[in-house]
This record gives C-alpha cells, structure tokens and sequence, in this order.
C-alpha cells in the first residue's frame, strides 16, 4: 500500500537498489566455493588437513599454514550447502593482513604492477617448490621462467644483436621484485639489487684487458656503465643502448678525445660545450636567441646531456625524467605524489618543454596548454610513426616516444571544443556570442587539471578528488539538489570562477 504511493522516481530507486542488493547477493556467493562435503561452521585446521595435507608439503610452505587455515578462510553454511571463502573480498586483501608492508596504496615509490593488487600472479598461496611460493623459478626458458610471463628481455634478440649472458643467472641476480624507494632513483624505479656501476662490477672486473681494450684505454671505473649499455638485449653487439652519438657508434673517439692522461679524460678542445658546439652549432643559436630562455641550457652541453648514448634520444643522463629535476626540486616534490602525470615523470619533461629555449612561456611546445596537451588527448592526434626506429613522433617531429606510448593515454572526445569531462562541457574560453574578442569566462585544460602530479587520481587541482564538490567550485548552485533554473543559472555560470591557473 505505501509502495503504490510512492512517486514514480522513487518506486525506480527502490527498484535499482533491490537489483543491485540481488546482484551483490548472487557475486559473493559465486565467489565462495561449494564445498563437496558438509562441514561444520567450527571446524579446525585438522578437518581441513584431513583432506588438504598436500597444502603443508613441498619446499617452500607459505608461513601462514603454521597459523591455521582459518586465518585466511572462513566456512560459511546456509541451507545445509557449505562454502568456503577468503575473509576478506579479494585474495590482496588477505594477503596485507600480513603483509601490510606490500600495500601498493601506502607505498610512494614504482611498485611491481602485480604487486599493485594481485599477489596471486606470482605465489602461490600455500606451497611451491620455488623460493617463496613462486609459481616458477625466476631463471630457464621462457616456459619455466616466472618473470618471462609478463616480460620478452632477451627472448626476442634481432639478428646481430647481443645478449647479456647474465640473464641465465636468473632476473633476481640483479632485481628485488618488491624492492621500493624514492621515485626517480634507478635503484628503486627498477628494483635492482644496487645500482650501477656498482652491480655491474659484481662481475665485471674493470681491469680486465679486454675491457680495457674495448674501450679504447680511457678510464671507465666509475662511468656508469648502464648510460651506454642495455642491461638485458640490444640490436647491436657490445649490447649497446638504443640510441647511440654519431662518433660514438661509429668509434671514432678521437673526433673528441685525446689519448688518456693519468687515468683522466683529455679533450680536444678545451670544454665539453666546445666540442659540442663543432657540430651542434644550431642548438648554440637556438639557445642564445629564445625569447624565453632556459639558464640551464647555458652551461655545458654534459651537464644534461650523456656524450656516447642513452635509452632515449638526446641521451638525457641520468635519464630523461631525473636530468630535469637535479634542478628543479620543486616538481622532484611533486613526483612523490600518488599520481603522476605519464610524459612528466615516465617519459620526461622534454616531451611537453622545449629545454633549449624558445618563444612560449614557460618553454611549452605549443603557445597554449590545450594545443600543448591536445596534442596527445585530442580527437584529431596523429603521431607520426617512426617504424624503423620503433618510435612515435608529435610536435612536428620534435619529440620522439616509444612505440607503445599512445596505449597508456586517453583521448578526449571533443567536437568544436565540448565533449569534457561530459558531454557539452567546454574545454575553452567561453566568448561572448555577440563579441567574440570579449572572454566571459577564461578555461583551459589547467582550470580543472595538474599538469605534473596529484596526490588524487585524474590530476585535479588542488589535490581534489573527483567528485561533485569538485562540481561546485565552479558551478555554485547550478548542480545538486537545489538547481539554479532560469536567468539564474546564466547569471551564475557567467560569474563562476575557475579554481586552477590558466
């Protein structure tokens, strides 16, 4: 009787909600497996082990079994049918009542994406016969080999190409799995053991003559070794990095060394930014005429730069993310965050600045931040693909990307500037209809977004979450339970004011 009075959008409500409790209902028992016998809500481990002794044998027993199975399962009966499932809703979950020092969400530096939220990818939950109920050995052939699930290092050499013989010696040689630290620092982004030089010399011995030899008696020590060295594969002999220097490919050292002295690098010309200048004499203009110019571009050419090679081009060092930030501790700091924005601090700073200097504020690619970020996000991007070299090229060529890049990203939805974040939503100034030179409202991409980090998902200013309070910011009382209708609403959306930086 109450139910037939009710309103008509309340009767959909009522109804939405008992659907959703059904279906909530139906999942968690499909996630509780059907016991093939009866048991009894109270039963112990004993019971269990009758039946699953094998769970306490092998060579690596998951410590949890000496606590009980009920520590991480619960029997449940209903109706005579009993099921057994984890305690919590996801086998993580389980896992962290143990291992909270594995939860990915407290943890501010690069985590192992399994490690992220499914432990299961990788251990066994009971026993194994590898260390730490790993499901396989970390060494061997692609088929017995744990990490070669999810990885290809050295599974997919080219032709001519070299091998690092220390891939037979299994990935955690040289990798923690679960080894995290500050963002930015090799050590941790890549979870190695240690870093380099220092990981290398753990084999290599620096006074071998043949080492001496190929690198043509200049001292290499305390060069890191990784800066002109793939670890794993190359396409090249010597496993030599992706991109390589002219002279250096070629091994003509002498167009810019002198025979070593005392154990010391000696030039042929008297400062590494002279050397440079002598074939990159465009980029020494460049830099002296930007109208904004970048005073780090005005020092030496090594300071940013690596002189043989690199894992991406321009030889960034000690990579394209860290060059930047040695200077610019403040956006360091943002790369603490919880998330951080790909091409900042994945790819590197030069993808969206131009680090020589140009004529747009802040050194951006482009005059505005929307042509900047629409350039990847727009409906109308078109990288240039740069088979050959397994890469992708925007801004006219200017900056290079792996191949794979765009797969990470999204791409807006936008037609004649609306589309975002719904439908109709403008993504730019709004004019005056009757005089479009006159800005009624000024809005860009950075009126709602970071460009660098946030300690919340989707970048938002301020470290705001995503939600309709983020809404009301701007749209004071034109959203919500008390909707602005009429002149109102115009009158208040003129006068909204956008909370970020144009």
């Amino acid at each position: 009787m109450v139910f037939a009075k009710l309103s008509a959008r309340a009767k959909w409500t009522i109804e939405s909600l008992a659907c959703v409790i059904l279906v909530l209902s139906l999942a968690g028992q499909a996630g509780a497996a059907k016991h093939p016998v009866p048991l009894d809500p109270k039963a112990d481990s004993a019971i269990c082990l009758s039946c699953h002794e094998d769970k306490t044998k092998g060579k690596s027993v998951h410590s949890a079994i000496a606590m009980g199975c009920l520590s991480c399962h619960e029997i449940r009966v209903n109706r005579d049918i009993t099921h057994v499932k984890l305690i919590t809703a996801t086998p993580y979950k389980v896992c962290l009542t143990c291992h909270s020092d594995k939860d990915a969400t407290q943890i501010k530096g690069h985590v192992h994406p399994p490690a992220v939220r499914d432990c299961l990818t990788c251990h066994d939950p009971h026993t194994s016969d590898n260390k730490n109920q790993l499901l396989k050995t970390t060494s061997g052939e692609k088929k017995d080999n744990l990490c070669l699930t999810c990885h290809n290092q050295g599974t997919d050499v080219p032709a001519g190409g070299s091998r690092h013989a220390a891939l037979d010696m299994g990935c955690d040689t040289c990798h923690i799995t679960h080894k995290t630290g500050e963002r930015g620092k090799r050590e941790f982004d890549f979870h190695l053991t240690k870093d380099a030089p220092a990981l290398c010399l753990d084999c290599h011995d620096v006074k071998d003559e043949s080492l001496v030899k190929a690198h043509q008696g200049q001292p290499f020590g305390t060069a890191d070794c990784l800066s002109c060295h793939d670890p794993h594969q190359s396409r090249t002999p010597k496993l030599m990095q992706a991109f390589l220097h002219d002279p250096f490919a070629s091994k003509q050292c002498d167009v810019c060394h002198q025979p070593a002295k005392d154990g010391k690098v000696v030039l042929t010309q008297a400062s590494p930014k002279e050397s440079c200048v002598t074939c990159h004499s465009d980029k020494a203009e460049q830099i002296e005429k930007a109208k904004v110019q970048h005073p780090g571009a005005a020092g030496d050419c090594t300071d940013c730069h690596n002189p043989h090679a690199g894992r991406s081009p321009a030889f960034p060092k000690p990579d394209a993310v860290s060059v930047c930030l040695g200077c610019h501790s403040d956006q360091a700091g943002e790369g603490k965050k919880m998330h951080v924005h790909q091409p900042a601090f994945e790819q590197g700073c030069a993808v969206c600045h131009d680090p020589h200097g140009n004529d747009n504020d802040h050194l951006l690619r482009a005059k505005t931040p929307n042509q900047l970020c629409l350039e990847c996000h727009g409906p109308n991007a078109r990288p240039q693909k740069l088979e050959s070299e397994h890469l992708v090229a925007i801004f006219d060529g200017k900056v290079k990307l792996p191949e794979n890049y765009f797969s990470k990203g999204s791409v807006l939805p936008l037609e004649y500037g609306l589309g975002h974040p719904v439908e109709r939503h403008p993504v730019s100034d709004l004019v005056d209809p009757k005089d479009r030179t006159k800005i009624l409202i000024p809005l860009n991409c950075l009126t709602c977004h970071q460009p660098h980090a946030s300690v919340q998902a989707d970048l938002l200013v301020k470290d705001q979450a995503n939600n309709m309070d983020f809404c009301h910011s701007c749209h004071k009382g034109l959203i919500g339970p008390k909707q602005a209708i009429g002149p109102a609403a115009s009158t208040g959306a003129a006068a909204a004011v956008p909370q970020g930086g144009r």
